[in-house]
């Protein structure tokens, strides 16, 4: 006879740990193919102009995040992430705090599917939104670094058990995990170098597709965009005098 509660029971037991957990090996896997897929939808969109893929892959990414927050065993992306690692050891951490990270995604979903799918609506806000949940997956498929878990373990008022990466149980880093002096000179280097790098990109690549131009103009100034808007007002009014004396 199937057993209801233990049906609806969030999370699994373990012997040897406290509280309910899930396999952060098999939450990496999934972030890691749910990244690989918006990625593909965000490349179709800005290179060949199309929504297409980005619509089934929204439709799927609302209706797993549903299942993960209801009952994370079922999760058809979950099951694809069990499936690469079944041979790996499993790491455990808490369900609760899994599912407050789930039920971010969740929020940030339907509303994605709403404009894209139902409603399409494409403006820089909504991409914006959708590079936000592109680094959630990629923070934590490739650096095992769920901001969701971190939040929860803000506001909950006893510090949570068995988070990801062991954060919640470490208090001293290893030697091998601090910077000595040149690492730290060079790692803020490294990062102020990207970051030219991605403002450069971004304001002097040509206006080609409607992804960089949109980009461009979110990061002018006011005072550029009002020398942009008073170029285009004389423009105008130089064609339109040059029209009436062609005539």
């Amino acid at each position: 006879m199937l057993d209801w509660k233990e049906f609806f029971a969030y999370g699994e037991k373990v012997p040897g740990y406290e509280v309910r957990v899930l396999n952060e090996r098999e939450a990496r896997a999934a972030a890691a193919i749910l990244f690989v897929g918006a990625f593909l939808g965000l490349t179709n969109g800005i290179m060949l102009h199309t929504a297409i893929f980005s619509k089934y892959f929204v439709t799927f990414f609302a209706i797993d995040f549903t299942i993960r927050i209801i009952q994370p065993r079922y999760s058809p992306s979950l099951m694809l992430g069990r499936f690469f690692v079944q041979n790996q050891k499993p790491e455990y951490v808490g369900a609760a705090q899994k599912r407050f990270a789930w039920a971010l995604g969740f929020i940030l979903a339907w509303p994605m599917f709403y404009y894209l799918v139902i409603h399409f609506e494409p403006n820089p806000i909504k991409v914006l939104v959708c590079l936000i949940c592109m680094a959630l997956l990629f923070f934590e498929s490739a650096f095992s670094i769920c901001l969701g878990c971190k939040i929860y373990e803000w506001i909950k008022r006893k510090d949570p058990k068995y988070c990801p990466g062991g954060v919640c149980e470490m208090n001293i880093k290893e030697p091998i995990q601090r910077f000595n002096p040149a690492q730290k000179v060079i790692l803020i280097t490294t990062v102020l170098i990207m970051g030219y790098g991605i403002y450069a990109y971004f304001t002097k690549l040509p206006d080609r597709t409607i992804f960089v131009k949109k980009m461009k103009t979110l990061m002018m100034s006011k005072a550029q965009l009002e020398a942009i808007q008073k170029a285009k007002e004389k423009a105008e009014e130089e064609a339109f005098f040059n029209d009436d004396d062609d005539e």
